[in-house]
């Protein structure tokens, strides 16, 4: 093989190898699905075996369009173990269509306009004694603090979820899921 042929194989290689690497680690699996920075907030929920209620209301609450717009929108996304939680019937009653205004703003709850993520959030954690009040999308507040290395947000209630997988980045934001359904004031 000549030496320009070996070159150019070469540099092929090498620059194949980085964009894979760099491809990874700009990407999380949740919910047994690959989030892809690439794409937005619900084009990668969608895919996620652990966020199917969560979407499953935001359809019900004609929120697909907002959430895959431009943002760019920090959320925290529960699971769905997050809603079963709540008390039974209340994810069944909140689909109903004349329930679509409160169960917008339980959603819109859960997000915050701008992109945040875990280092920022943590910052704004330290810079402001321990615990940060951050305004959500629906005019609510959500509280998030620190407690043994694991980032705590909680709503107006008193009800708290923590943070179990940080900075999956999305086209239009990032997602922050967490383990419980926060609620706002009613």
């Amino acid at each position: 093989m000549k030496k320009s042929n070996f070159l150019k194989v070469s540099i092929f290689i090498f620059t194949l190898f980085i964009g894979q690497t760099y491809f990874a680690q700009k990407t999380k699996m949740v919910g047994g699905a690959e989030m892809f920075p690439s794409k937005n907030i619900i084009e990668n929920a969608v895919n996620s075996k652990d966020h199917t209620t969560l979407v499953a209301a935001v359809k019900a609450a004609d929120l697909v369009a907002t959430l895959s717009g431009d943002g760019p929108f920090t959320v925290f996304a529960p699971v769905n173990k997050a809603f079963e939680m709540l008390p039974e019937g209340t994810v069944a009653t909140l689909l109903k269509p004349e329930n679509k205004k409160q169960l917008q703003t339980i959603l819109t709850y859960h997000v915050v306009a701008g992109k945040v993520s875990a280092a920022d959030l943590i910052k704004m954690i330290k810079d402001n004694d321990e615990k940060v009040n951050i305004e959500t999308v629906s005019g609510g507040t959500i509280t998030a603090w620190m407690k043994d290395k694991k980032v705590y947000i909680s709503d107006e209630n008193g009800g708290k979820a923590v943070v179990t997988i940080a900075d999956v980045n999305q086209s239009n934001g990032v997602i922050h899921v967490i383990d419980s359904v926060l609620l706002p004031k009613s």
